[in-house]
């Protein structure tokens, strides 16, 4: 089965559905069909774009990938994963 994401006019993923993957232009179709909207192939195994598409991802056009939602402003995007590096937090021990 082929997965596709749903995105909006910001390119963020909406939703995320299934579709048939003997044909993947057939099933990118039926989407377009039945449901209407703009969509992107996403897959599991991160054979494209990068990282599989969930809610709230954004998907860059520039670089062909999905990039989850920034977890903090102290954290940075890898270019490599398009997945985001945050710092280490300081651990203290109370003394």
């Amino acid at each position: 089965m082929a997965h596709w994401a749903e995105i909006d006019e910001n390119n963020t993923v909406i939703r995320v559905s299934v579709g048939n993957n003997d044909d993947p232009d057939e099933g990118y179709q039926w989407l377009i069909d039945n449901l209407g909207g703009a969509w992107v192939q996403t897959s599991y195994n991160g054979n494209i774009r990068k990282n599989y598409a969930g809610v709230g991802f954004t998907y860059d056009e520039a670089r062909d990938a999905f990039i989850p939602p920034q977890p903090s402003p102290d954290c940075t995007l890898d270019e490599e994963t398009c997945l985001w590096v945050c710092p280490e937090e300081e651990v203290t021990d109370g003394a």
